[in-house]
């Protein structure tokens, strides 16, 4: 029991620094959608899709390790993080480098035109993702949940002043997201006491920087091909239909984000839990109970969704915007793949085989590629949407089957693959039924199935918790 109960104490914390900041982020959509213009939020949304991708490759895929190392070796706490803060450095010194190499010799005119904004941008990303993962690795999510809030206030309060009083755009739009990250930077600096440690101290334990580097190297891989099945969709767009038809299908995602708060309040306690409670014979049952009732959480939430997304369509998309609704049915089925994807990796993390996990991540990013190009000539901008998807689901079958190496675990797959099935119906149905009253009688239908065929087993499984 005391498993669970420090689970959840963890999604908890995490809740109160996530979900209001998200839900107020997220009804602040139509403040953006009416103020920036598509263009614009293409532009934002390159470079922040960009820097995600840039973060794993210049630090050497070293904040995973800044996550992973803590959580069984406190005593090297403070060496560990010094290795991860070199590393980081370093990534951005080569990235200053190239920005005064494109500044004099031009490949990118939107690169020289914002590059002060993408340099600030990116390091105080990188240095808050630092850590955050610090934070997570020595369990001080406390900590961890109130940067959050700070970070998410303040976004929110200066995306408010900037757009609405100041009126600076794109610009202003820039200037809140970097301030917020700075501050929640600051906030983590003291309040877990590496304020003091000097990062250009000399690394001394050779041995603990070697093994951080071979955990982390592979690592790379894997954050890269997460990035390609996150983006890709993105940079699909921008190439057959351009940066205005990308701002639509960024906006899209908003909706999503409703369930990836919860994926990612999930993913960050679990990424603690994982490692402590490995059991390779799950004898009593906690990576299956998690396993389970976060497929069913996640389930009802996107059928519930899909069901209501043309209602929120119409509160969130202001004006060109509102063609956006019909991109996420689809992604919001790749969101619950990509959350019982991270159920599985927190097998593979516990065992350190960040091998495994980059070599199926890569390989549904091949995947996202190839089927995002091919469905977008088919069928236009949603078939990067039914790639993305795709890519998602073969990642959730390969680590199914690799998991059983390590652990196993016993799902009722049949019954999952069904609602699936019915998943995919239900988002078919939305997109090609013309009457309104057909659409939400299908879809209210489609729902209660998918909740009847699931409720019996969590109620179950909610016994089997509290006893």
């Amino acid at each position: 029991m005391k498993k669970y109960i420090y689970l959840i104490k963890n999604m908890g914390l995490l809740t109160i620094s996530s979900f209001g900041s998200k839900l107020l982020s997220f009804f602040l959509v139509p403040l953006y959608t009416s103020i920036l213009t598509t263009k614009d939020y293409g532009i934002y949304d390159v470079f922040n899709t960009t820097i995600m991708l840039l973060i794993p490759i210049l630090t050497s895929g070293m904040l995973e390790a800044v996550l992973r190392f803590p959580l069984t070796d406190k005593k090297n706490k403070n060496e560990i993080y010094l290795i991860g803060a070199k590393h980081l450095l370093r990534g951005f010194i080569i990235l200053v480098l190239i920005y005064l190499v494109n500044y004099f010799f031009p490949v990118s005119i939107i690169l020289k035109q914002y590059g002060i904004l993408f340099l600030a941008m990116y390091f105080t990303a990188a240095a808050s993702q630092l850590l955050q993962n610090y934070a997570r690795g020595i369990e001080m999510v406390a900590a961890l949940a109130i940067s959050g809030i700070i970070g998410a206030v303040t976004v929110i309060a200066l995306n408010i002043w900037f757009l609405i009083f100041l009126k600076w755009g794109l610009v202003g739009y820039f200037l809140a997201n970097i301030v917020g990250m700075l501050l929640t930077t600051i906030y983590l600096l003291f309040a877990l006491s590496v304020w003091k440690i000097n990062p250009f101290k000399k690394i001394t334990n050779k041995k603990l920087e070697k093994s951080m580097i071979d955990y982390a190297i592979p690592t790379i891989a894997n954050s890269i091909s997460w990035w390609v099945n996150n983006a890709a969709d993105r940079y699909i767009i921008i190439g057959l239909f351009g940066l205005a038809t990308n701002g639509i299908y960024s906006v899209s995602y908003k909706i999503p984000s409703i369930m990836t708060v919860f994926q990612n309040i999930f993913n960050q306690a679990w990424s603690i839990s994982a490692v402590q409670e490995f059991d390779p014979n799950d004898s009593k049952g906690f990576y299956k109970n998690i396993y389970r009732m976060t497929n069913f959480f996640m389930v009802i939430v996107c059928s519930g969704l899909i069901l209501t997304t043309k209602i929120f369509a119409k509160i969130l998309y202001q004006g060109q915007f509102y063609t956006a609704w019909k991109y996420v049915p689809f992604l919001l089925i790749s969101v619950l793949f990509g959350s019982l994807v991270g159920v599985l990796s927190g097998v593979f993390v516990a065992v350190k085989d960040s091998k495994r996990l980059g070599v199926s991540t890569v390989i549904g990013a091949f995947i996202n590629i190839v089927s995002g190009v091919l469905l977008s000539l088919i069928f236009g901008p949603i078939g990067a949407a039914l790639g993305t998807t795709l890519s998602y689901v073969v990642v959730w079958i390969i680590r199914l089957i690799d998991i059983r190496k390590y652990m196993h675990l016993s799902i009722n797959l049949c019954r999952d693959i069904c609602t699936y099935i019915l998943l995919f119906i239900q988002a078919l149905c939305i997109l090609f039924t013309k009457s309104t009253m057909t659409t939400y009688l299908l879809q209210t239908i489609f729902f209660f199935i998918i909740l009847i065929t699931n409720y019996e087993e969590v109620r179950t499984l909610l016994k089997k918790i509290k006893h």
